[in-house]
C-alpha cells in the first residue's frame, strides 16, 4: 500500500452485550487496492464492514474513510461508498429497473443512461421490468451489485459478492468488479470464504482473528514468510535414484519432470547452474501455494466462513 490510506482503522474494539467482537482492529487500504477480508465465521468481518459505513459506532478507536468519520460524517461516507450485502436492500415489488431508478434518485445520479449500462453490465436487461420478488437469488445479487456502483462510488464494500451466482454469474461480477478498479480506482475490500476467487481479484488480504487482523500482505509476501522453502519442478532428463540430488530432496512428479526443494528463493540460480551441469534443463518453475493453503497455515486450521 502506498500514499495516504483510503480506509484508515486504528485501535478499534466493539462489542454486545459484554461479548467483544473486534478488539484492537488495525489496518489500512490504499486508493485504488482491492483488499480480501477472510477470517472464520464470528470473527467480525460483517461488523467491520458496518462500522467503516457508518451503520455501527466503536466502543474505542479510530475510522477513517477518505478521511472522514463514518459516525460523525456517514452521510458523507455513504455517498462516497457502495455497499453489497446479503439482503442487498432490494424491493421485491418493484422491477429491476424500478430500483435502480429509485436509488439512482437517492443518490442524486444525473447521468441519463446509467440504469440501463448496468442492466446490461449484469445480465439483467431481459428481466429489467420483471418484479424483483420473482428474481431468482443470483440476479438478486447482480441487482444489487448494480446498485451498489451505481452512483460511481470511491470505495465498495462487499459481503459475499458471488455467493448463490451460477458459474457464468461469477465470472461476470468478478470481471466487472476488477474493471471497475482499473478504469475507475475504485477501492474495493471484500469480504467472502470463496478463497479461490478472491484469487482471481485481490491485490492484497487481510486475515482477521479473535476480532484483531493477524496477518496481512499479497500472496507473494505471505507465501514467502509462512513458507519459506521452495518447490522447483523441473523438466529434465536427470536419473534421479534415491530421492535426493546433491543432497536436496527431490521427487519424481512423472517421467521427465522432477519436484526439488530448496531452503529459500536465492537458493534457486546457483542450484540451477549446478543441475545443467550434470543435467539438461528445459524449463523451471516454482510451485506456488494457493489463498487456501495459505489460510489454514495462518489461521492454524480454523475453518473459512
Amino acid at each position: 500500500m502506498n500514499g495516504n490510506p483510503l480506509i484508515d482503522v486504528q485501535g478499534v474494539r466493539k462489542g454486545f452485550a459484554g461479548r467483544p467482537v473486534l478488539t484492537e482492529l488495525t489496518f489500512a487500504v490504499g486508493r485504488g487496492e482491492i483488499v480480501g477480508f477472510i477470517g472464520p465465521n464470528g470473527s467480525g468481518k460483517t461488523t467491520t464492514v458496518r462500522l467503516l459505513n457508518g451503520v455501527l459506532a466503536p466502543d474505542a478507536g479510530h475510522i477513517a474513510v477518505g478521511g472522514f468519520d463514518p459516525g460523525r460524517d456517514g452521510d458523507r461516507v455513504r455517498r462516497m461508498s457502495g455497499i453489497l450485502t446479503e439482503s442487498a436492500g432490494l424491493y421485491g415489488s418493484m422491477t429491476g429497473r424500478e430500483n435502480l431508478r429509485f436509488f439512482a434518485e437517492l443518490y442524486g445520479v444525473d447521468e441519463p443512461g446509467r440504469v440501463d449500462e448496468l442492466l446490461a453490465a449484469f445480465g439483467l436487461a431481459d428481466a429489467a421490468d420483471r418484479k424483483v420478488a420473482a428474481y431468482s437469488t443470483g440476479m438478486r445479487k447482480r441487482l444489487g451489485l448494480a446498485k451498489a456502483v451505481l452512483h460511481r462510488p470511491e470505495v465498495l464494500f462487499l459481503d459475499e459478492p458471488t455467493n448463490g451466482l451460477d458459474p457464468e454469474g461469477i465470472r461476470m461480477v468478478l470481471g466487472y468488479i476488477r474493471s471497475l478498479n482499473e478504469q475507475e480506482g475504485t477501492t474495493v475490500l471484500i469480504c467472502s470464504h470463496l478463497l479461490q476467487q478472491l484469487e482471481l481479484v485481490c491485490h492484497r488480504y487481510l486475515f482477521l482473528l479473535g476480532g484483531q487482523v493477524v496477518e496481512q500482505g499479497t500472496l507473494a509476501e505471505l507465501e514467502a514468510r509462512h513458507f519459506p522453502a521452495v518447490t522447483l519442478e523441473v523438466e529434465t532428463d536427470l536419473a534421479l535414484t534415491d530421492g535426493r540430488y546433491r543432497g536436496v530432496p527431490a521427487r519424481q512428479v512423472r517421467p521427465g519432470r522432477i519436484a526439488f526443494t530448496l531452503p529459500g528463493r536465492e537458493d534457486v540460480p546457483g542450484f540451477l547452474r549446478i543441475l545443467a551441469q550434470d543435467a539438461a534443463v528445459y524449463s523451471a518453475v516454482p510451485v506456488r501455494r494457493d489463498l487456501e493453503t495459505l489460510y489454514f497455515k495462518i489461521m492454524g486450521g480454523e475453518a473459512g466462513e
